[in-house]
C-alpha cells in the first residue's frame, strides 16, 4: 500500500508539472464554465420557473450547484484524453517497464486532474460570486456546509474521472476520448435536477431525473449550500441527498476503479 500512494504521487506530480507547461490546457478548463455561468444566468434568468416564481435572483441562487456539478463532471472527457494520449505515444508502455504499482499510473492521472478540478472550482465559485451568488439565499447556512458541498463535488469529479480513465483506455485516439467523454455526460448532466426543476418535468422523466446520481450530488450541494429549489420530491435520493451522494461517488469509484485497473492490466499482457 505504502508503495502504491507513493508510485501515485510520483505519477501525480508528472502530470501536474506537464499541466504547468501547458497552461492553454488550464486556461481553456477555467473558461468554459466561466462561460456557462454566465449564459445561464442572464440568458435563461427570468424566464425558468422555480417553484412558483420567475425571479431571475431565484434562479441564480438555484443554478449554481448544478454548474458547479457539471464542470466537476466535465473533466471526464479530459482524463480520458489525457489517458489515451499518453497510451498513443507510448509512455504508457514505458511505465509498465518500471517497477512500479500497476494501479499507481491510473491513480496519479485521476490525483492530478483531480487538483486541476478543484482550482477550476475555486475560479467557478469566486465567477459566482461576482454575478450574485448568495450561499444561505433560501435557508441559512455556515462555513462548514458550505464547504461540505463542495468536498461532495470534488468527490463527485474524482468518481467520474475513473469513468474517463476506462474510457481512455478503452479507445485508440486521444480524439475518440474526448468525444466518448462527452456524449454520454449531455444526457446525465441535463435528466437532472442541474437546470431546471425536475416538477416540470412529465412523470417518467422526473423519476428518472430525481434517481440520477448527478442530481443527488446537486440537491445535496444546494441544501448545504441554502440554495432555493430543493427538490421536494419523495424519492429517496432526494429525501437523502447528502448520503445518496456520498454513496453513488463510492460505488462509481469502486466500480470503474477495478475495471479501468484490469483493462489495463489486460492491455499490458
Amino acid at each position: 500500500m505504502s508503495s502504491t500512494m507513493s508510485d501515485s504521487l510520483v505519477i501525480a506530480r508528472r502530470n501536474l508539472i506537464r499541466m504547468t507547461r501547458i497552461p492553454e490546457m488550464v486556461l481553456f478548463g477555467l473558461i468554459q464554465p466561466v462561460m456557462f455561468v454566465i449564459l445561464f444566468t442572464y440568458v435563461f434568468g427570468g424566464s425558468m420557473k422555480i417553484g412558483t416564481t420567475t425571479d431571475p435572483d431565484v434562479y441564480k441562487n438555484f443554478l449554481m450547484a448544478g454548474i458547479f456539478a457539471q464542470t466537476v463532471t466535465f473533466a471526464t472527457a479530459g482524463a480520458g484524453a489525457g489517458i489515451a494520449d499518453d497510451m498513443h505515444k507510448g509512455l504508457i508502455d514505458r511505465f509498465r517497464s518500471l517497477p512500479m504499482a500497476r494501479g499507481a499510473v491510473l491513480t496519479g492521472r485521476t490525483v492530478a486532474d483531480l487538483v486541476q478540478t478543484a482550482l477550476t472550482l475555486l475560479v467557478l465559485a469566486i465567477v459566482a460570486l461576482l454575478v450574485g451568488w448568495r450561499p444561505g439565499y433560501a435557508e441559512p447556512t455556515n462555513f462548514a456546509k458550505i464547504l461540505g458541498g463542495f468536498g461532495l463535488l470534488l468527490l463527485l469529479g474524482y468518481a467520474f474521472t475513473w469513468i474517463g480513465a476506462l474510457i481512455g483506455l478503452s479507445v485508440r485516439t486521444p480524439e475518440a476520448a474526448t468525444s466518448g467523454g462527452l456524449i454520454w455526460l449531455f444526457p446525465v448532466t441535463f435528466i437532472s435536477s442541474a437546470f431546471v426543476d425536475t416538477s416540470q418535468m412529465t412523470p417518467w422523466l422526473r423519476h428518472v431525473a430525481d434517481w440520477n446520481p448527478f442530481s443527488a450530488t446537486v440537491q445535496a450541494c444546494r441544501r448545504l449550500f441554502g440554495d432555493p429549489g430543493v427538490s421536494q420530491s419523495g424519492a429517496w435520493p432526494m429525501q437523502h441527498a447528502v448520503w445518496a451522494s456520498l454513496i453513488y461517488s463510492v460505488l462509481i469509484i469502486a466500480v470503474f476503479r477495478t475495471l479501468a485497473v484490469r483493462k489495463y492490466r489486460r492491455a499490458e499482457g
